[in-house]
């Protein structure tokens, strides 16, 4: 009789990505696949099985096209009449880290699995972070 194999999670590392240059959407698609796992040959999709990703230079990533001005985020402060939009100019010059998590919390599974996985990501608008006693390890994303 055959058993199931269930691998646990005891080696999550910790990746560090460059975001300075790259184009939003395919840094987001990369970062969403680390970090549920997909790039390892033990990929469960019900398992917690990816990395802990840091992202630094949040305010440095492109957008292509006219995406600048004609991308709107949205948010419904819960008050008649509160709904708020702004630009992706806007929200880049405000808070950079946003972008790039809005971008990548689209990609992950909703649900409870979803929101674990969200705990993994730490997006930096500058070159500085905290996570240097990680150790994580640079990682080129093309």
């Amino acid at each position: 009789m055959f058993k199931t194999y269930v691998p646990e999670n005891h080696d999550a590392k910790w990746v560090l990505i460059d975001a300075e240059g790259k184009t939003l959407g395919r840094l987001a698609t990369q970062v969403a696949s680390i970090l549920r796992g997909k790039n390892k040959p033990t990929f469960t999709p019900n398992e917690l099985c990816g990395d802990f990703v840091v992202v630094i230079n949040a305010g440095k990533v492109n957008l292509t096209g006219a995406k600048l001005d004609k991308k709107v985020y949205t948010r419904y402060t819960g008050y008649q009449g509160g709904l708020k939009t702004e630009t992706a100019r806007v929200a880049l010059a405000k808070h950079p880290e946003r972008v790039i998590e809005h971008a990548v919390f689209g990609m992950l599974p909703k649900g409870r699995l979803g929101r674990r996985i969200h705990t993994r990501l730490k997006v930096y608008a500058g070159a500085e972070h905290p996570h240097a006693a990680q150790q994580p390890e640079k990682l080129e994303i093309k």
